[in-house]
């Protein structure tokens, strides 16, 4: 078999959502609605009317193309740093034990203020490394980065309005977000790789939200709820969020974490701009602060940091060198 297949799009599964009363204040209550309904779904949501400019986003795109292109050599100056910054090379990263390496690379930045500095105050978190050969590319991605950003906060007003709960709930401890960006480049996939072999293997997000603007190529597909893999193709004009581990977690549950993949079979390269918010590193997740100090969750409460280096330690090749003091179990 050449390529693991998926059912066409059914937006009664994955709807889309106009944020832009959200955004604007005009009607923020009646969004919520719909992005609580969603986030107990699937957890995967096509938003509309997020302000991104276009012109942003054709030129990040433009740029994480430019870059891709580069030689491997001239890539290499800026290879993944152990903050997690910089060029990740095809082969660098696998979603499970046992499955084959994802076919993608990808380029990591994060948040800089104004003189393009970063906090080094986690394991997770450091400088940000930018190529020479492109002199834009700091601009253009941190532009892209800012609205993004922006967005992400707006949906988690929303989720915390939707749970009947102040605006700012989960952003009370957001001053100095784990957030990061990504380009994520896959390259036409032969088909003679086979089934077992992804773009992106079967995987969740780790974090708290994950912000995704797709290009016109497709390939990305959802577990439905009966095991069944669907369609996420682009919709113009939209970007695609989803609800990642940590936002589950922290709602018990109520907010669904769903698998997805990437099975790149146009024959054509493929480019993603992924924006993963995260609160500040010693933002506490826990059920308890959203359903009351009763309530009983399932999982015991754990930092973002302490989450993300425990996930981070077992999908990234590169940080099996690092040192073990580093790793955190969990059941």
């Amino acid at each position: 078999m050449a390529y693991a297949q998926a059912k066409t799009l059914d937006q009664n599964i994955i709807p889309v959502i106009d944020i832009s009363p959200l955004r604007d204040g005009t009607n923020p209550k009646a969004v919520a609605r719909e992005l609580h309904a969603a986030s107990q779904g699937l957890g995967f949501i096509y938003i509309k009317g997020h302000g991104i400019p276009e012109a942003v986003i054709k030129s990040a795109r433009a740029n994480a193309l430019e870059f891709f292109a580069l030689p491997e050599a001239t890539k290499s100056a800026v290879k993944v740093s152990e903050k997690h910054r910089g060029w990740l090379g095809q082969g660098g990263a696998k979603m499970k034990d046992g499955a084959k390496a994802d076919l993608k690379e990808s380029f990591i930045w994060g948040h800089q203020d104004a003189d393009g500095k970063t906090l080094e105050d986690h394991p997770l978190r450091g400088a940000n490394q930018w190529p020479d050969h492109l002199p834009a590319m700091q601009a253009q991605a941190m532009a892209y980065f800012n609205h993004a950003h922006d967005v992400a906060h707006h949906l988690m007003r929303g989720f915390a309005l939707g749970l009947d709960l102040e605006p700012d709930f989960f952003l009370k401890s957001a001053s100095r977000p784990m957030s990061r960006a990504s380009y994520v480049y896959y390259p036409a996939q032969p088909s003679d790789m086979g089934e077992g072999q992804f773009g992106v293997g079967p995987h969740t997000d780790f974090g708290v939200l994950t912000v995704l603007c797709q290009d016109s190529v497709g390939g990305l597909q959802v577990e439905d709820v009966n095991g069944d893999w669907i369609q996420a193709p682009p919709i113009e004009g939209t970007l695609i969020v989803n609800v990642a581990d940590l936002l589950s977690r922290w709602t018990d549950g109520a907010y669904k974490s769903t698998p997805h993949r990437v099975v790149n079979s146009s024959g054509k390269q493929r480019l993603s701009m992924v924006l993963a918010f995260d609160p500040d590193p010693e933002t506490v997740i826990d059920a308890r602060e959203v359903f009351g100090p009763e309530h009983q969750p399932k999982d015991a409460a754990i930092t973002c940091g302490d989450y993300l280096i425990w996930r981070f330690n077992k999908a990234f090749s590169y940080r099996k060198n690092i040192g073990s003091d580093q790793d955190k179990s969990e059941d």
